[in-house]
């Protein structure tokens, strides 16, 4: 009897370890899970529903609602001018369809850069800023920068031209920075910026304000323009820059020697006899 009462203890002491065990074990897995769950909600963040593009749209194409989808963003990392929260991409009372203004790849964000008012097209004017103008270059593969300049690029222009004889502190032609820094808006009759290869353009089309305009228009009736392009991140500002054919070719400029004029002087005549003297007096004019 004492033997199976003693089996029976150790059995017992034995299934309590064992359940003491197992339960230790399930408390330790079940404090390691919330640990990982806090640790996982402490990495969430924040979001703000933002429109993108379903499908691939491009420069000039109308899209839709159909075309749109809303997905969640970090609301710490929204792009500027992106249509979410509350600014509306299709406000109410307006058309329900809007123009690309730039292409856009499919799952990227709708920016208001990109696209047009509702119910607005896609011309040119939807490109110039407030004050600015739409002035025309005709250019060639040279002076077009073998052809790969693209809208939204920015170039500085030069002139190229006879100086007349009035300005004669130079002699020949000249080449002169005359405008720096210029936006292309369109390249011929194309204003999308996604062009495939180099095209031989035969006019730009740049934005600038009203009196550059008149600027540009002489330059372009009385010399040639060429235009040289600006990367993309160069902040820096062109001063003035003028070369003629004697500082390219490092020739002093000839000194010309100022002309004294002689002192006027009036004399008479008159006869001493068989002598004729000659015999200064003031000058009356």
């Amino acid at each position: 009897m004492r033997a199976v009462f003693g089996l029976v203890l150790i059995i017992g002491i034995a299934l309590a370890g064992g359940a003491v065990y197992m339960a230790k074990n399930y408390i330790g897995a079940y404090q390691n899970e919330l640990a990982r769950e806090r640790a996982a909600r402490a990495k969430v963040v924040p979001t703000v529903e933002v429109y993108v593009a379903n499908r691939a749209l491009k420069y000039g194409e109308p899209f839709s609602a159909d075309d749109v989808r809303l997905v969640s963003w970090p609301e710490n990392a929204i792009p500027e001018g992106a249509f979410a929260g509350d600014t509306a991409l299709w406000p109410e009372g307006k058309p329900k369809e809007r123009v690309v203004l730039r292409a856009m790849e499919k799952d990227e964000a709708i920016l208001a850069v990109k696209v047009t008012e509702p119910g607005e097209e896609a011309g040119l004017t939807s490109r110039l800023e407030r004050g600015m103008r739409a002035f025309a270059i005709k250019v060639d593969v040279a002076s077009g920068v073998s052809g790969f300049l693209r809208p939204g690029d920015r170039v500085d222009v030069y002139w190229t031209g006879q100086v007349g004889r009035q300005l004669a502190s130079t002699s020949g032609e000249v080449t002169k920075l005359i405008e720096a820094g210029v936006k292309l808006i369109a390249i011929d009759q194309s204003a999308a910026g996604d062009l495939s290869g180099a095209v031989i353009a035969r006019t730009v089309t740049v934005a600038v304000k009203p009196e550059q305009v008149a600027a540009l228009a002489q330059a372009q009736t009385t010399g040639r323009l060429a235009l040289a392009l600006v990367g993309t991140n160069d902040d820096t500002v062109a001063g003035a820059i003028e070369i003629d054919q004697r500082t390219l070719l490092g020739i002093a400029a000839e000194e010309v020697a100022a002309e004294v004029k002689a002192k006027e002087v009036c004399t008479i005549r008159t006869r001493r006899g068989a002598e004729v003297v000659e015999i200064p007096i003031p000058c009356t004019n």
